[in-house]
């Protein structure tokens, strides 16, 4: 599949793994910060669906 053609999620991830490959990120920083943005967005996520649904 050309990436051209792959969904949004598949293109960021991509960009995100050249972003931190191009910096010279080690592998066990990258993975903590990575763990850190998901659990951020993750809170985002619920956060939105309460305030969409109205419950807080």
């Amino acid at each position: 599949m050309s990436l051209e053609k792959a969904p949004k999620h598949i293109k960021l991830a991509v960009d995100l793994i050249d972003i931190l490959e191009s910096n010279g990120i080690d592998p066990e920083t990258a993975v903590q910060a990575l763990e850190i943005v998901l659990k951020d967005f993750k809170k985002q996520q619920v956060e939105a669906v309460e305030q969409k649904t109205g419950k807080e």
